[in-house]
């Protein structure tokens, strides 16, 4: 029963986005309040109704009702209840109703907290998301039902896929998703802004917030994708370049150009059609994403289904959408005029270059992940893509971008002065020239001197961050009294773009670390043999079977010394899955902030009953900074979202208060 009714709320659904995408649309055409005032009840209603059938879902699995098609098929009683309820979207139809519902959350956000937005925009905004929503709950409802029923029903399931039951699967495709759809608001906004023939600064500041949050969750949701990679896998990388990865990334850069086209949209009024483009292209791209994980073209394990029908349903909407916007697009951008001017060297000129690399590098990662599968489609060659292109590609384009990062927010708008930059940012260069010479020393012997120029980057990015921010605050220049007034009525998004553009260089440390320092040891190993790597002494001292609640196992025990002092005990995992019949390795980690000690049993080597494993042991300097830097990145979005003058809804104040000191505009 509980099923049916989350099939029926799910239906309701559909014809409550079929209202919201049609009414207020034509309200708004018509200048009929009361027809645009429709689109505020169906946007919650389609919320409540969607959340209804997620919940009953959620509840099918949560009591192992194996009457439901899909729980039989991504579910068993003996599974951990945290992996029966991360089983909901651990599949294609219950990862889709998860779009789905998160779609209809920001369509009642909008409608929640966009009171003072005009009506006419709010209630394009909303109508197109409602057209969204019709599209995708269309191509659950056809396609991919979650509620089917079986009769009659089996005794038990057949499980979960084992790598995806894991803690870092069941955050990263809700923390994805947000992201993706999150970007579909500023699609909605643009469209909407192309119906109305006018973008304005307000405009600009409204599709803000809804980008930052895009923005921050996708950062996170690839952050702990990468990391879910690097321990779960087995095999120690953080990134393969797989296709369904770079769906990721291409919106992730795109979303972070849109960012910073808007600031320029909103500050100046400039650059109006290419942020209208720039949110286009973004959530083009996510449907991309949707449509490669989705389509069968790819095998991958993270890709949900091999179903031509549906990846043909999901290239029909990526088709509509990108189509339909983009001819919206040519026929209504020429009239988007832009009266503002500014000199190459000035912030918006920083900007605009800012722009131009993230685009060029979508383009290199487009081109990358795309052309091996069209040359497979029309019978080409079959061709492979890998680490060796995007190396030379995007490397170097993220390199050049990083270089300008610091400069930008201390360019003046209309007209900068980049000499008087420069100096202002000395102490930020004497830093990173001094993190080139030390590591240069470091690599003297033995190389690779690439990762000198790769830690002066970093150094450069991290002080380049903190040097502006310290000169907003006059440290050093004005009393502390005054420096802390400052702090304190300081817009929030100062600290966001500090901690952003500070986080990219901590992840630059990290990477240039993995990449040129890292060592590695493979042997197969007796209980009692000695392997020593990177300074470090690793004793193998056996391996023990164990049974877990819906698995079985081998774990072996080795003890780790430094100088004869002990350092940790690692007891990596091979485990295997009765159910499904499926072995995965559990890679055993000691994280320190210098770098992790990383071990993996393999198999058992030699005759049976020889008690000879294959182990391999892995140093990996600085890995663990990837990933603080990605955190930190998105937490600089999540400040920035919380700036008050960002909030949509809440007008802001008239003026300051009299005590709070003049801080220069962002």
């Amino acid at each position: 029963m509980i099923s049916e009714l989350g099939h029926f709320a799910l239906t309701l659904a559909l014809g409550l986005a079929l209202v919201q995408a049609t009414v207020p649309l034509i309200g708004a055409y018509r200048g009929d309040v009361a027809w645009m005032r429709v689109a505020l009840p169906t946007a919650n209603g389609q919320f409540v109704l969607i959340l209804t059938a997620f919940v009953a879902l959620t509840y099918a699995f949560v009591v192992s009702d194996f009457s439901v098609q899909l729980v039989v098929m991504n579910s068993h009683t003996a599974k951990p209840l945290l992996y029966k309820i991360t089983g909901v979207w651990g599949n294609h139809e219950g990862s889709m109703l998860l779009w789905v519902l998160i779609l209809s959350f920001f369509g009642s956000m909008v409608a929640r907290f966009g009171t003072n937005l005009p009506a006419a925009l709010r209630a394009r905004v909303l109508g197109i998301q409602g057209l969204v929503g019709v599209a995708f709950l269309l191509f659950i409802l056809v396609t991919s039902n979650p509620f089917i029923r079986l009769d009659p029903a089996p005794l038990n399931g057949r499980d979960l896929n084992p790598l995806l039951q894991d803690i870092g699967l069941a955050l990263h495709p809700p923390f994805l998703y947000l992201g993706y759809v999150g970007f579909s608001v500023a699609f909605s906004f643009a469209i909407a802004a192309l119906l109305e023939g006018r973008v304005t600064a307000a405009w600009a500041r409204w599709v803000r917030p809804w980008t930052l949050l895009a923005w921050s969750s996708l950062t996170i949701g690839i952050a702990i994708g990468s990391y879910w990679a690097y321990y779960e896998l087995g095999w120690g990388g953080y990134w393969f370049w797989d296709p369904v990865e770079n769906a990721s990334l291409m919106p992730w850069i795109a979303g972070t150009a849109l960012l910073h086209s808007t600031v320029v949209t909103e500050k100046r009024g400039a650059l109006k059609s290419w942020t209208l483009l720039l949110a286009i292209l973004t959530f083009s791209l996510s449907l991309l994403g949707t449509f490669l994980v989705r389509s069968g073209i790819l095998t991958s394990v993270h890709t949900f289904a091999n179903d031509p029908a549906r990846g043909f349903f999901v290239l029909v909407i990526l088709l509509i959408v990108v189509g339909a916007s983009l001819v919206l697009y040519a026929w209504r951008a020429p009239t988007l005029k832009t009266e503002s001017f500014f000199a190459p060297i000035s912030r918006e000129g920083g900007l605009v270059l800012n722009n131009l690399l993230l685009t060029v590098t979508v383009a290199t990662v487009f081109i990358g992940t795309l052309y091996p599968l069209f040359l497979n489609v029309i019978g080409g060659a079959q061709l492979s893509v890998g680490a060796p292109y995007f190396n030379l590609t995007f490397g170097p384009l993220m390199g050049i971008l990083a270089v300008f990062v610091p400069l930008g927010p201390l360019l003046s708008w209309k007209r900068g002065d980049l000499l008087a930059v420069m100096q202002r940012l000395w102490w930020a260069g004497l830093a990173a020239f001094a993190a080139f010479i030390l590591t240069l020393i470091v690599v003297f012997n033995d190389g690779p001197y690439l990762a000198s120029l790769g830690m002066a980057l970093a150094t450069w990015l991290i002080f380049g961050a903190l040097a502006e921010l310290a000169l907003r605050l006059k440290i050093f220049r004005e009393p502390w009294r005054r420096v802390w007034l400052r702090a304190r009525h300081l817009p929030r998004s100062a600290y966001g773009t500090t901690l952003a553009h500070a986080g990219l260089g901590i992840v630059v440390a990290g990477l240039t670390g993995i990449t040129a320092w890292q060592s590695e040891h493979i042997s197969a190993m007796r209980p009692g043999e000695r392997v020593t790597l990177a300074g470090y002494e690793f004793v193998f001292v056996g391996v023990d079977s164990f049974i877990g609640p819906n698995y079985r196992g081998d774990r072996a025990t080795l003890d780790v010394y430094r100088d004869k002092k002990f350092v940790t005990r690692l007891q990596p995992e091979k485990r295997v899955y009765p159910v499904t019949q499926m072995p995965t390795t559990e890679a055993a980690i000691k994280t320190q902030w210098w770098g992790d000690i990383y071990a993996v049993l393999g198999d058992r080597q030699g005759p049976e009953g020889d008690d000879i494993w294959a182990v391999r042991l892995y140093h990996k300097p600085f890995v663990i900074y990837i990933w603080l830097g990605a955190l930190v990145m998105a937490g600089g979005g999540l400040v920035s979202l919380f700036d008050k003058r960002l909030r949509v809804g809440v007008p802001a104040p008239r003026r300051a208060k009299a005590s709070a000191p003049a801080v220069p505009a962002e």
